[in-house]
């Protein structure tokens, strides 16, 4: 049997990074995954897949990206169910991550940006400069 998604998209909303009681790290995200084709109204729909991640991969995630962020997720697919307050039965589908990549270019800070001055460009080589003419 085979069980693997494949899934980019943008995060709706920034990581929530929560320690279980016996130490492990957990993460919820939810992917906004655009689809492949335009709907009656010429607009393009978005899937919203809620994902898992365990380890080292949720803490990375939920250190180093933002709401917005363009990511790449692998993993398996689980469904489970519970029952709610009211006593009615819940089913829940989500994508457990088994790997997770940084699709978006790092945004640069403010003191990046004035730390290092521009670098001069060297000026083009005239024609008859260039030994290959």
């Amino acid at each position: 049997m085979i069980n693997q998604v494949t899934l980019v998209g943008r995060l709706t909303r920034d990581p929530d990074l929560r320690y279980t009681p016996d130490g492990k790290a957990v993460s919820n995200i939810t992917l906004a995954v655009n689809r492949h084709y335009k709907n009656a109204s010429g607009e393009i729909e978005a899937d919203f897949v809620h994902c898992i991640l365990w380890g080292k991969t949720a803490e990375n995630t939920s250190n180093y990206c933002k709401k917005g962020a363009v990511l790449g997720v692998t993993g398996r697919i689980q469904t489970r169910h519970y029952d709610n307050q009211e006593g009615k039965r819940v089913y829940v589908t989500e994508v457990v991550a088994e790997g997770v990549r940084f699709l978006s270019s790092k945004p640069a800070t403010q003191s990046q940006q004035t730390s290092q001055p521009p670098q001069p460009v060297p000026p083009v080589p005239q024609r008859e400069e260039l030994p290959f003419v």
